[in-house]
């Protein structure tokens, strides 16, 4: 399973990992990118082996040749691990495979659903490679999996048709959190994407009754900055510090215009903490019903939404609950179960090497 440091994927690939070692399937995991950190490396190491790879991610570089040796590392280590399968977190890292071993590419988020979310825009010229190189990818793939029935139907507006495309939600092994909660709001997020819409919550708090503290970087890997003027802005913490923080809050929020899941707000859900989220369809879908939602391309809505939950106690505990009711579909089990479905399947109508035995 290929894994990156930086965001989500990291704790996406840790908890179904987990989750499917229970069911008799066994992972070991290539990391690119950023290399992680003692504490990942060990957290790793006690699910699977770990080998960390000094290549880049797709969004980290300016075109397609800075990628070379990426789909060597893949073939190498899958041999090296005699894997019966390969599992990608990088749909583009499926383009060049040269392997029988079965493949399963999971879209995350990319480029040019970012763009198409986020400016309402294909992709620049100078990124058109992104869309050839993910095009080449879910071909490639026996299967794809998206987080989200809302990912999947931008993914196919923007690619056209995806052959074997699965949904899958996200899961988390968080335990329910109920409580005490302090009088502040908070929000987590990597702040220099702009896709995360820090700049709107940061403009709505200046006028807001209680403090708004905000985890995550402002500062990206190719000199992306976003200046936070109005909140407590913590930087990168560790998961444990950002969910301390998080299970404290009375309020997160979730200002985003791009989230193929969004597993910061089920993390939120898990603690009962009131939510605001951003009115975009992956939220809808997910939440409905169980949160307050503003424009995201309004700081007045988001600040009207929040202040509405500062002022109505009552309000807030009747949604935390409701939140926390439905994270309870959102398991790692569930999905873990889903995407060992998912492998057994291609097994079945892939030639692999090898068949993989399931307990």
């Amino acid at each position: 399973m290929t894994v990156d440091a930086v965001g989500g994927v990291w704790r996406y690939a840790m908890d179904l990992a987990a989750g499917l070692r229970i069911l008799g399937v066994e992972t070991a995991f290539i990391c690119f990118g950023s290399a992680p950190s003692a504490a990942q490396a060990a957290e790793a190491q006690q699910i699977g082996a770990l080998h960390v790879c000094d290549l880049p991610l797709d969004w980290m570089v300016d075109n397609e040749a800075a990628l070379h040796g990426v789909t060597g590392a893949i073939e190498h280590y899958a041999a090296v691990e005699r894997a019966d399968l390969i599992h990608l977190n990088l749909p583009s890292q499926a383009a060049r495979l040269r392997t029988n071993i079965p493949v399963v590419a999971v879209g995350h988020s990319c480029v040019c659903t970012w763009f198409k979310a986020v400016r309402d825009d294909h992709a620049p010229k100078n990124w058109q490679w992104h869309f050839e190189l993910n095009r080449q990818g879910f071909n490639r793939a026996d299967a794809v999996v998206m987080p989200s029935e809302s990912h999947a139907r931008l993914s196919t507006e923007v690619y056209g048709e995806i052959k074997g495309l699965r949904v899958v939600h996200n899961g988390t092994c968080l335990p329910e959190v109920s409580g005490q909660k302090e009088n502040y709001v908070f929000a987590a997020g990597r702040w220099w994407d702009d896709g995360k819409n820090g700049a709107a919550l940061d403009a709505a708090a200046g006028g807001l009754d209680w403090p708004v503290v905000m985890a995550g970087s402002n500062r990206g890997p190719n000199r992306q900055f976003l200046q936070l003027l109005n909140v407590d802005h913590r930087g990168e913490l560790d998961h444990s510090e950002t969910m301390a923080l998080m299970r404290q809050a009375a309020i997160v929020v979730s200002p985003s215009l791009y989230e193929p899941f969004g597993l910061a707000v089920l993390e939120a859900a898990r603690s009962a903490s009131a939510m605001v989220l951003a009115d975009i369809p992956t939220y809808r879908e997910l939440w409905s019903g169980t949160a307050l939602f503003a424009d995201p391309n309004s700081k007045e809505a988001f600040a009207a939404a929040i202040s509405r939950l500062v002022h109505d106690k009552e309000l807030r505990k009747r949604l935390g609950g409701l939140a926390q009711a439905r994270s309870r579909a959102f398991t790692v089990e569930a999905q873990a179960a889903s995407v060992r479905a998912i492998y057994r399947h291609v097994l079945s109508i892939v030639q692999a090497p090898t068949a993989m035995e399931y307990t």
